[in-house]
């Protein structure tokens, strides 16, 4: 009976959606050669960019026109409020600078959860701002003109953990609705996208969104198929024949995308961009002089685009992008700064030399695991991790603290397989190209990493050790500091993803379950992986760094930029909070270890270990015990764990591998940390970067675990292991 019914189904939905299709007249609008396309809304539009496939359709049938297109939508957007990092340049401004012609406007989610009660301020505030905008006239080619979009309806993933949408869709039938009304009102385009997209949901032989309210890659494909269609009236396909268009619009979408939502915006237009260095020279003018760059060069990347829709070969010429701004660094040189002998030098030594200069205590001993030297993509390592087969990953980030315009981007994961034991990494395997990777760990059989102010999720689907697949699974963080942003990601015993952030940030999460979360503490953060839950989990401030799980499930956290560390422990409240674990002796803290290893004697297991980057160049080292009277845990200062002689050696990370030994990473670099130094500094090492390997002399290796492609049982059994790593791999 089943089988009879589904052909006819098929009929009813393609009726509908041909129904939809005919009644989008409205939302007709004539593009005029030379237009210039505004994008503003929700985390609907921010997510399209990334796979760029309704630009693509638009730029396939309009080919000869010359459509500009520049996404300025931020994920928890509304009609009226449009939060932002502390100077980021404000959206009007845009508007005037592109000479804006046409908006496409995607609001209405957010504003949903108001629900009936909030109708009515929502089609006031929507309608005044279309006035507005035509009041200011940023059109060269007539009057501004409008397509008015509606949200997507929640897809039923039919989880027990998450929500159904029959909730959300009432309200988003009520501010579609509206927003037709709006459009109907202002004599503009229309699209509905709430009605087709439930269509399409019907007719999905696999979900379409991420979380119900998400639109994968797949759904944004076939989103851009309706949207092409009612802008159109044509069918226009989106495969393969499009794929070299895609790739073209991509290019430049992420040009576009590191000019309006630049990284480490506090120094490009916030606080630190007044920061004055070598002849009063401040980041503010070499900083934004570099957005002038991105904008010729995404201008430069519409015409490969333009040429691509039309059948044409095309090569980039990036000539004409205005030189940078020279910076005269303040270490080295005629500088007389007190940085240049107190902290590091110009001159590197080989890792060798550093490791030679170690202080350890008596049975510990270091080798050079991995360096420059060996992989040049081995430059400044920020976090390690092991990985389900055992081997060692490190993310590379040389372009810290952002990218540079004209420059490779370059930040990857790495991984450093050991394949004859003998303690020193054989190659450096590039998995991922990934931009200002500043945390990852493993799931779901493959990696989460922060890439502000997203964080991705990276598999590699056909084991040769490269992604082929890349989700946004998180979007909305801020990243007006990069190494404030969201870091140390680690998935918790309860399955929830946490991981910290800092000051000046304005974070913005829409979630399925209720409006969008704005938050600007800075705190640790919890991201439920199975229902897509987004909290504040505790607040932990200024500059947090480093979140670790012990065997018992105790949780800590320490603080970056003030050296403290904390357990993390619940509240009378029904929250968290962060509860003084030591005594802060140095400070800034990137990171922080326990020891768990069959290969170091008994009496460290489960000891915490601190990375310190400044002043105290090492590994401070505490005995942690649990008090039975309290439940809390305390903490003993040990005689440290490494100090080095090396100025140039910044520990960011501390691991310990498949085989036991201790992994620390090295950024290695004269210059530490953004306020002493011009961001572009000449001397802001991009090159150098280690990975030392720490043992016990007399000990046998750990034996190695490994967790790859074993069955359920198997995994739930190694749960019982004695050893936190192989139980968080499994």
């Amino acid at each position: 009976m089943l089988s009879q019914l589904r052909p006819i189904c098929k009929i009813f939905i393609l009726s509908l959606l041909a129904l939809g299709f005919s009644s989008l007249a409205q939302a007709a609008v004539k593009f005029k050669k030379g237009d210039a396309i505004a994008i503003i809304g929700n985390g609907l539009a921010d997510r399209m960019q990334h796979d760029a496939w309704m630009e693509t359709l638009l730029q396939s049938e309009y080919k000869g026109l010359d459509l500009s297109f520049r996404n300025l939508s931020l994920t928890g957007d509304t009609v009226t409020e449009r939060p932002r990092n502390r100077g980021f340049i404000e959206h009007m401004w845009y508007f005037k600078d592109l000479k804006a012609d046409v908006f496409f406007v995607f609001f209405g989610y957010n504003e949903s959860f108001k629900g009936a009660a909030g109708i009515e301020s929502f089609k006031a505030s929507y309608a005044k701002m279309i006035d507005d905008y035509r009041k200011e006239k940023f059109s060269r080619n007539g009057e501004t003109r409008f397509v008015l979009f509606s949200p997507i309806a929640h897809e039923d993933h039919k989880e027990p953990s998450m929500p159904d949408g029959s909730e959300n869709n009432e309200r988003l039938a009520l501010y579609t609705k509206a927003i037709e009304e709006v459009a109907k009102s202002k004599g503009v385009g229309f699209v509905d996208l709430f009605n087709t997209s439930k269509a399409l949901y019907s007719t999905a032989s696999k979900p379409l969104t991420l979380n119900g309210v998400h639109l994968l890659e797949e759904g944004n494909r076939q989103m851009a198929e309706v949207i092409a269609k009612s802008i159109t009236g044509k069918d226009i396909k989106a495969n393969k024949s499009k794929e070299r268009l895609r790739k073209a619009v991509v290019d430049k979408s992420w040009h576009w995308f590191n000019r309006y939502r630049a990284t480490d915006g506090n120094d490009v237009w916030g606080g630190r961009s007044q920061l004055s260095f070598v002849a009063g020279q401040k980041n503010y003018e070499v900083m934004m002089h570099e957005l002038d760059m991105i904008d010729v060069m995404t201008d430069n990347r519409d015409n490969k685009l333009w040429a691509v829709a039309k059948g044409e070969s095309y090569q980039i010429d990036d000539s004409n992008v205005p030189a940078p701004i020279k910076v005269e660094s303040n270490i080295g040189g005629k500088s007389k700064s007190s940085n240049a002998t107190k902290e590091g030098s110009i001159n590197y030594l080989k890792a060798e030399e550093t490791v030679k200069g170690f202080t350890m205590p008596k049975g510990y001993e270091a080798k050079v695991f991995a360096s420059e030297e060996m992989f040049p993509e081995m430059a400044n390592p920020v976090i390690l991790n092991v990985g389900p087969k055992g081997r060692l990953w490190a993310a590379a980030w040389p372009t810290y603290p952002k990218w540079e315009p004209l420059k490779e981007m370059n930040d990857s994961l790495l991984i450093f397989p050991d394949e004859d034991n003998d303690g020193v990494a054989d190659k450096a395997i590039t998995f991922a190209k990934v931009h200002n990777p500043t945390g990852f760990t493993f799931w779901n059989g493959g990696v989460i990493v922060a890439s502000q102010p997203d964080i991705l999720f990276l598999r590699d689907n056909d084991g040769d050790d490269i992604a082929d697949e890349r989700v946004v699974l998180l979007t909305g963080l801020d990243s007006a500091d990069t190494h404030h942003a969201a870091s140390h990601l680690i998935v918790g015993p309860d399955g929830g993803l946490y991981f910290q952030s800092g000051v000046f940030f304005v974070n913005n999460v829409e979630s399925p379950w209720r409006a969008n979360y704005k938050d600007t503490s800075s705190s640790m953060y919890r991201y439920d992986l199975r229902n897509f839950e987004f909290r504040r989990h505790a607040v932990n401030s200024p500059n947090p760094h480093g979140t670790t799980f012990d065997y018992w499930g105790n949780h800590f956290a320490t603080d970056g930029t003030g050296g403290r560390g904390y357990q993390v422990i619940p509240n009378m409240a029904g929250g968290f909070e962060m509860r003084k674990l030591y005594d802060k002796k140095v400070r800034p803290v990137p990171s922080h270890g326990l020891i768990s290893s069959s290969h170091f004697p008994p009496e460290v297991q489960g000891d915490l270990l601190v990375c310190n980057s400044i002043g105290f160049l090492g590994m401070k080292h505490y005995k942690l015990e649990q008090n039975l009277d309290t439940g809390y845990v305390e903490s003993t200062e040990l005689e440290d764990m490494l100090v080095a002689e090396d100025r140039n050696f910044r520990p960011t990370d501390v691991k310990f591998g498949n085989d036991g030994a201790m992994y620390v990473s090295d950024w290695s670099n004269v210059i530490i940390g953004h306020m002493q130094h011009n961001i572009r500094d000449p001397n802001r090492d991009h090159v150098h970067g280690r990975i030392y390997r720490v043992t016990y002399k007399g000990r046998p290796l750990q034996k190695k675990t490994n967790v790859h492609g074993k069955s359920l049982p198997e995994l739930l059994d190694m749960l019982k292991h004695p050893i936190d790593g192989v139980r968080e791999r499994a």
